[in-house]
Formats: C-alpha cells, sequence, structure tokens
C-alpha cells in the first residue's frame, strides 16, 4: 500500500486480493465501504493524528452516521485501484469525507462515495471535536477560523 496527499487529497493505492471478489470475479460491494475506511484513516495519518491519539488520549470518535457508494464500473481481482479521499466538510461535531475509486491500469472511475461521521465520547454521546483536532481539519480543508 501507497500513499501520498495531493493538495488536500490522499491517494492510496491498494492491489484487489481474490478474497474480496464474489462469484462473478468483481469485488463483493461492501469491500468498496473497507476502501473508503483505508483512505480515510491515511488521510487523518497525512494530516498529523490518527484515530488511536483522538480515541485514546482525547476519548473521542468519529462514529459513521452515513455512507454511500455509487459504483460505476467493476473492479476485479488484481486490479490496482486508487483511493482519493477528500474532506467534504468539518464542523465542531460532524466530518464529512468524499472518495473516489480508480483502476489505476486505465483511470476508469470505479466508484464514488461520501461518509458522515458524528464526533462522540466513548458513551456515543454527541461531543465537540478538541481544537488541536479541528485545526488540523481546518487546515486540510482550506479553512480558517
Amino acid at each position: 500500500m501507497e500513499w501520498t496527499l495531493i493538495g488536500r487529497v490522499s491517494e492510496v493505492r491498494l492491489r484487489v486480493r481474490y478474497a474480496e471478489t464474489d462469484q462473478m470475479g468483481v469485488v463483493y460491494h461492501a469491500n468498496y465501504f473497507i476502501w473508503f475506511e483505508v483512505g480515510r484513516v491515511e488521510l487523518l495519518r497525512q494530516l498529523g493524528f490518527s484515530y488511536r491519539d483522538m480515541e485514546q488520549n482525547d476519548g473521542c470518535f468519529i462514529a459513521v452516521v452515513d455512507a454511500r457508494c455509487r459504483y460505476k464500473a467493476p473492479a476485479r481481482y488484481d486490479d490496482e485501484v486508487m483511493v482519493r479521499t477528500h474532506l467534504k466538510n468539518v464542523r465542531e461535531s460532524l466530518v464529512h469525507f468524499g472518495y473516489e475509486l480508480v483502476r489505476v491500469s486505465d483511470g476508469v472511475l470505479l466508484a464514488e462515495g461520501e461518509t458522515t461521521h458524528i464526533v462522540t465520547d466513548a458513551e456515543l454521546k454527541t461531543r465537540t471535536m478538541p481544537e488541536k483536532h479541528m485545526a488540523l481539519f481546518r487546515e486540510a480543508s482550506g479553512k480558517t477560523g
């Protein structure tokens, strides 16, 4: 797996494993959401923090409350796929990510998606994002203040 941060878009390359395909030889639809998570976690790392840091040090969780995927073309075993992840919206208690999955060999758009997350504490009660994390999100999204 390889990743880079280009502007405000994180890119992660994945190779489709045989276990991720279904009987028809295409990637099983739910695996796209796993790839979204891979992209999201790497984006956070590239911004300078991780889920683990948020959870263990700040008691802050970002729970998925909505997840969508629009499938455009099939991915197949051994395809190399680029997961592009970006921030769509950040507020004190909400984070919204966008995704594109592209086949590397021909640039075909395989899927587009988005996830919306609320910020919670360990008991799943809504809370605000700690300022140190908000500052990193604002910087990545190009927003100030």
